[in-house]
């Protein structure tokens, strides 16, 4: 159970002063439904104000607090333009408080003509005249002005403000109890870290970077030791024990050899199956390094040893393929391989659920369909999850928990995106390495082209298309919005048809199933040269004659989506482009991850280089990318915190024997307070 304790932060919003049904919306929209959401609602930055005697003091541009009297007010004669408020520094110099809309009627209030206010806010200037615009605050009290010389400045929803909602977080703040401490003492000291408490408390002010530090490890520490407990649960879990003879595989003819990885990776599968604890190994290979044949061997054993397998995958489009991939593999094994997807209906559908309940069906491969309450198994034992990062801790163990016991366990990946690669270093997962890329890959030239260069990009398409290739155009949307600068599919369809004719065609996620399996169909036999989609196309998709990937504003993309795109193409004889069509306007990140594609097609190093860029994610919770919510700056300086946070964790859970004794308690609550699901599930089952 919840540590009484705890009580007064799991409460919810609506407990707070000033919360009602109205902010229930812009609340939820930042994740904060609870007290303890407020007190982790760290600022992204803060105002620092300078105090100054008068204006001569202040540079335009910079912060300030200063005293003025009010000497006029100025509206305009239609009502339509700002309202000034003109005020006057000790010394003389003129400065108009500028105010537009409905705020110039509280501005006469604020401030009245011959009264003396204390005023905070950003000095910039409008022609001759110094001003400042909507003062972010005024009052005749000089101490509570100056309270705001080091401000918070939270993230925002429409129908919150500032203010608003510094004030809940005072509140919410005002609830932290006083908690055991769950950091090694040695270490506290060590780095000069405050009490739990006190870091909440200081990194809402700002200027503490100790205390950002300390929460920094506090969650880390949490995410480690959960981790930690997700592995120990497991091992102490049964498993079917699965050795094959080997007769099944022995039938397989592959029209190439083996790589070292994949012969490597193959025996680490092959020894985990055979324990008696499920196993849960990440098996991660760049695009085109052959994943889809290990799983294939690894499902063979399962077979072998009188068991079923299923594999798992996010799109259609990318089950649909890897059931013909792996029936075309498996010919002449007598293996039987099944499809179930959310679109089979009626008899097709029956025969299916009935051939996994007697055992006449060996392997299943589908989407979220197969893991449904109406899908039973006979001696479900493997699971095979391809591109895992798109499936959720819960979804993983619905399909697991379809077995007798506990299934073995492989998940696949491409590119690790930054959530994935973080599971694999520090979680709960064993590892396997496809490094090496099967002979005769080539590699794929990239290049980065402006978007007012669409004429001569369409050009060139033209001239590929003439020439007999096969093209894919990919783009962010489906339809275009007036909300959202991006390019739509269908619109750049509609665009390309206008040039190319009926050589077309166009798939995306809102297509009837029918349409999009037709279409993309057309595309692979060569009866449409070019495909227009979205990121549906991302993975599952082989058509060797494609050699040419056109990416629209690709700078819109992740560095794991580009990579998994580019990997479209490069599949057949013919060299391969990939162009990637940018916008005008770049943020530095966008530019770093273009000139990343352009310059490596490793995907071990780009999945380094998105972790670098976008951050970690939560390790068990959903949110796949993005720092930490209390981390530290730099990748240096978090793996500076993981590492110790990692060790830490290892020590409680071997050394001290679990979460026992004082500091084993105070970690329980650390878990908790974190509410890391899996891990208070694990809690609560002792």
């Amino acid at each position: 159970m919840r540590p009484e304790r705890l009580n007064p932060l799991f409460a919810s919003a609506d407990t707070l002063k000033g919360v009602g049904p109205k902010l229930e919306k812009p609340l939820n929209r930042l994740g904060l439904r609870r007290v303890k959401d407020f007190i982790y609602h760290l600022p992204d930055r803060f105002v620092e104000r300078r105090q100054v005697a008068d204006l001569d003091e202040a540079q335009v541009g910079e912060h300030i607090i200063i005293h003025l009297t009010v000497t006029d007010h100025r509206g305009s004669s239609t009502g339509r333009g700002p309202f000034r408020v003109q005020a006057r520094d000790a010394a003389g110099n003129m400065v108009a408080l500028t105010y537009f809309g409905r705020a110039s009627y509280s501005a006469r209030k604020l401030l009245p003509t011959g009264e003396a206010r204390w005023v905070a806010g950003k000095l910039e200037q409008y022609g001759d005249m110094l001003q400042i615009v909507h003062p972010d605050h005024v009052s005749p009290d000089g101490a509570a002005v100056m309270g705001a010389a080091c401000e918070p400045v939270y993230p925002l929803a429409d129908g919150l403000t500032q203010n608003r909602l510094a004030a809940m977080v005072e509140q919410a703040l005002g609830l932290v109890p006083e908690l055991p401490e769950w950091v090694d003492a040695g270490l506290k000291e060590k780095r000069g870290w405050p009490d739990w408490r006190d870091a909440l408390v200081l990194a809402h002010r700002g200027g503490h970077r100790e205390a950002r530090d300390r929460l920094a490890y506090d969650e880390l520490f949490a995410s480690a030791l959960a981790l930690m407990l997700v592995k120990a649960d497991n091992r102490r879990r049964r498993g079917p024990s699965l050795q094959g003879d080997g007769h099944l595989r022995d039938r397989l003819k592959l029209p190439f050899s083996l790589t070292g990885a994949q012969q490597r990776s193959i025996r680490e599968i092959e020894g985990d199956m055979a324990q008696e604890y499920p196993m849960l190994r990440l098996l991660q290979g760049d695009v085109g390094s052959g994943k889809t044949v290990v799983a294939l061997t690894a499902m063979l054993i399962a077979v072998e040893a009188g068991a079923q397998a299923a594999m798992l995958a996010p799109t259609e489009i990318l089950a649909r393929q890897h059931y013909e991939t792996l029936t075309e593999m498996a010919r002449g094994t007598g293996v039987e391989i099944a499809i179930l997807t959310g679109r089979d209906k009626g008899r097709a559908r029956q025969a299916t659920l009935m051939g996994l309940m007697d055992g006449t069906i060996d392997i299943i491969v589908g989407t979220h369909a197969i893991f449904q309450d109406a899908v039973n198994y006979r001696n479900l034992a493997l699971v095979v999850i391809d591109e895992q990062h798109r499936f959720g801790v819960g979804q993983r163990l619905l399909l697991t928990q379809k077995a007798k016991g506990t299934a073995h366990c492989l998940a696949m990946t491409a590119t690790p995106i930054p959530r994935t690669l973080t599971l694999a270093q520090y979680g709960e997962m064993e590892v396997s390495k496809l490094d090496e890329l099967p002979p005769g890959r080539k590699p794929i030239d990239t290049r980065v082209v402006a978007v007012e260069r669409m004429d001569d990009v369409v050009a060139g398409l033209r001239r590929h298309v003439e020439g007999g290739g096969q093209a894919y155009w990919v783009c962010p949307m489906v339809h275009e919005n007036e909300r959202a600068d991006l390019a739509a599919a269908e619109e750049r369809f509609d665009a390309l048809r206008d040039v190319l004719g009926d050589r077309v065609t166009l798939v995306h996620g809102q297509l009837p199933g029918d349409v999009k399996d037709a279409n993309m169909q057309r595309f692979a036999s060569g009866e449409m040269q070019v495909l227009v989609a979205t990121t549906v196309i991302e993975v599952g998709v082989n058509v060797p004659n494609a050699s040419l990937m056109i990416i629209e504003q690709a700078e819109r993309f992740g560095l794991a989506q580009l990579h998994q795109l580019r990997g479209r193409v490069g599949r057949g004889a013919a060299e391969s482009v990939c162009l990637l069509l940018r916008g005008q306007a770049l943020s530095e990140t966008a530019r770093d991850r273009l000139a990343l594609m352009r310059e490596t097609q490793d995907g071990f190093r780009l999945a380094e280089e998105d972790l670098r860029l976008r951050g970690g994610g939560e390790l068990l919770g959903t949110r796949q990318s993005g720092e930490h919510a209390f981390a530290v700056a730099t990748p240096e300086q978090i793996g500076d915190l993981l590492e110790p946070a990692h060790d830490d964790a290892r020590l409680l859970i071997e050394r001290d024997g679990g979460l026992t004794g004082a500091r084993g308690d105070a970690a329980r609550t650390l878990l908790y307070l974190f509410e890391r699901d899996y891990g208070v599930q694990l809690l609560r089952g002792g």
